[in-house]
């Protein structure tokens, strides 16, 4: 198994395993596998080269098997937040501490950019097993969005977390 940076010779196993992510956990993520199957090839290609994303991927016997993204913020007032985004792991490689090494991979990047102070997400209430590897990984829960996202007719909240990449944690 290896972690690395994906790049637009990427974008179809990326599109393809974010929209397996989409169809097989609703609740986990804000976009829907509807509105995301319809986005060309090149709008997945430029989620993996933009400035401001940095998408890993975590591949096993040369498949990808998991995701994690990082998005900075372009705002002169805000440069110094990032936004984990989109952690998924397929069902052949959960409970192997890949999701754990993916958000590690994350923070890692993270700290290579100077002047970067936190990073923050959000996930759904309820999700325990996502909620508890973001702890274990340094991030505490500072606020809920009721009623964040609907899925059919029912609302779910999301819990607003962050991590602060002190000088203790960049050694």
């Amino acid at each position: 198994m290896w972690i690395q940076r994906l790049d637009a010779s990427h974008a179809l196993d990326y599109r393809a395993l974010m929209l397996e992510a989409y169809d097989l956990h609703p609740l986990a993520f804000t976009s829907s596998v509807r509105e995301r199957a319809v986005m060309p090839l090149s709008w997945w290609e430029s989620r993996l080269t933009g400035k401001l994303d940095r998408v890993f991927g975590a591949f096993e016997e040369g498949k990808l098997a998991g995701i994690v993204g990082l998005a900075f913020e372009p705002r002169e007032k805000a440069r110094h937040k990032a936004t984990l985004f989109g952690l998924y792991v397929t069902g052949k490689a959960q409970q192997r501490g890949l999701g754990y090494q993916l958000v590690q991979a994350a923070l890692a990047e993270a700290r290579a950019h100077q002047g970067l102070k936190l990073i923050q997400l959000t996930v759904t209430a309820g999700n325990e097993a996502a909620f508890k590897l973001y702890q274990r990984c340094g991030f505490v829960q500072f606020g809920l969005e009721p009623l964040a996202v609907r899925v059919g007719e029912d609302y779910f909240d999301k819990i607003h977390m962050w991590r602060e990449l002190t000088a203790e944690s960049l050694a």
